[in-house]
């Protein structure tokens, strides 16, 4: 039991803090969905407030949140129960600002989060003519390094197609929703949640706050299990079925707007775990190298466990950056790649399980994590050795300014880079696949 607590311990600071899985999830979800006759045919939604849906659907919503409770207390392991005091209560005398914070906070979402009206283009298209928004009027972390977001503003009542709204929200958790919300980060409503404390990652970090609603390591070793448990404790899974039910929700009462905004969020966390650096504790090491490298930590030699938190980072972040920077730049040019091709593509959608509860984990998760292997294979053959093989190296901090595709281009043979990305291409035709079958999920719940 001894040993157990000790590894226990240790296997916390074995967990990479990148919370982030795909570089903008935005540009694959534009071409996953803008041939789905479902989206490309839907009729343009007007646009409304989160305030409007909320006042218009109050006791509604009451009763799917207090269903979504007994859900998540039936469905997940370790499932800390909602505190009786951020129950949602319809109640007509409440202001907008108070309504919105208390649906919020029964969400146990950042309180913070402006939800704000706008729209991120497809770069594809002509930019749109006028201002953008603020950073900060639509996202609570800070700009990323090299990274340029353009938010586009909407006003209440106006239309817009529903793939904009749909891809656009494919973004927003990554945009502060589920950031400081344990009791141990930085902030007043963390300490409200009765969450507890982070389990795992580093508590002070906005990003790392996030990982557990956007990791799901739900195929590891019973040993894993035994000797680390607070790997079991994510929320991928109750996020999605929190947003899925929303849209399903929304659709069904009127709310077209909401209906597909919701389903982008529900998305995002199904998209998540597509990636195997999000669906695998280590990604293409075994169960007694991670046991061994924990227990040479426990006797006071711990430079192959911070060697390996080094390397699991570095890989995560070159290939989200290879991928990120590959499909903006075939945005720039209009052109498509294997990339476009393979999210597009919609011949394997019906060759998976019929959409349940349990496709995130049983079918998502469980294919990304069994690919981890041949995606850390592919960036090792193809990358530069010191940014994914040296734990000298913290490809975070460098990471904006690395010409990292043009550098594979140059070193790598042509055969490592046609695997790197025959490889990132078929995780994002699963992503593809995956995103339209639990929309259709959706869209058939909401049918009359």
């Amino acid at each position: 039991m001894k040993l157990l607590t000790s590894l226990s311990i240790l296997f916390f600071g074995l967990i990479a803090s990148d919370a982030m899985a795909w570089g903008d999830h935005r540009l694959p979800s534009y071409r996953a969905f803008e041939r789905m006759p479902e989206v490309a045919q839907a009729a343009p939604p007007k646009v409304e407030s989160l305030q409007d849906f909320l006042r218009a659907e109050e006791p509604a919503i009451e009763k799917l949140l207090a269903q979504q409770e007994v859900w998540a207390a039936a469905n997940l392991k370790f499932y800390p129960a909602l505190p009786a005091a951020l129950a949602f209560k319809a109640n007509p005398a409440l202001g907008e600002e108070g309504l919105k914070k208390g649906f919020l906070m029964a969400l146990r979402v950042a309180p913070n989060y402006p939800f704000a009206l706008y729209y991120q283009p497809d770069p594809r298209k002509p930019r749109p003519a006028g201002a953008a928004l603020a950073h900060a009027s639509v996202n609570t972390l800070p700009v990323s390094a090299g990274v340029a977001l353009s938010y586009f503003p909407l006003k209440a009542n106006e239309s817009i197609d529903a793939l904009s709204v749909l891809a656009t929200a494919t973004e927003e958790p990554d945009n502060g929703l589920d950031i400081n919300l344990w009791a141990d980060n930085p902030s007043e409503w963390g300490k409200l949640m009765g969450l507890g404390p982070q389990p795992f990652g580093n508590p002070s970090l906005p990003y790392s706050s996030q990982a557990p609603f956007h990791m799901g390591f739900y195929h590891e070793s019973p040993a894993i299990y035994k000797a680390a448990s607070f790997v079991t404790h994510t929320f991928p899974l109750l996020r999605h079925h929190q947003f899925a039910t929303l849209s399903i929700l929304a659709l069904r009462t009127g709310h077209p707007y909401w209906g597909w905004r919701f389903a982008g969020i529900a998305m995002h966390y199904l998209q998540d775990l597509s990636q195997p650096f999000h669906a695998s504790l280590s990604p293409g090491d075994g169960v007694a190298k991670m046991i061994g490298i924990n227990v040479l930590a426990m006797v006071g030699l711990p430079k192959w466990k911070d060697d390996l938190v080094i390397l699991l980072s570095n890989r995560h972040l070159a290939l989200e950056a290879y991928q990120a920077t590959a499909m903006r730049r075939n945005a720039v040019l209009q052109q498509d790649s294997s990339l476009e091709i393979s999210l597009r593509a919609m011949d394997m959608d019906g060759s998976y399980p019929a959409w349940s509860d349990n496709y995130l984990r049983d079918v998502v998760s469980a294919q990304a994590a069994a690919k981890a292997a041949t995606v850390v294979q592919a960036i090792l053959k193809s990358m530069p050795k010191t940014y994914v093989a040296d734990p000298q190296f913290d490809f975070g901090p460098q990471s904006s300014t690395i010409a990292l595709n043009d550098e594979v281009g140059k070193t790598a043979s042509s055969e490592a880079k046609q695997q790197l990305e025959a490889t990132i291409a078929a995780l994002l035709g699963n992503y593809g696949a995956h995103s339209r079958n639990a929309l259709r999920g959706i869209l058939k719940a909401s049918s009359p």
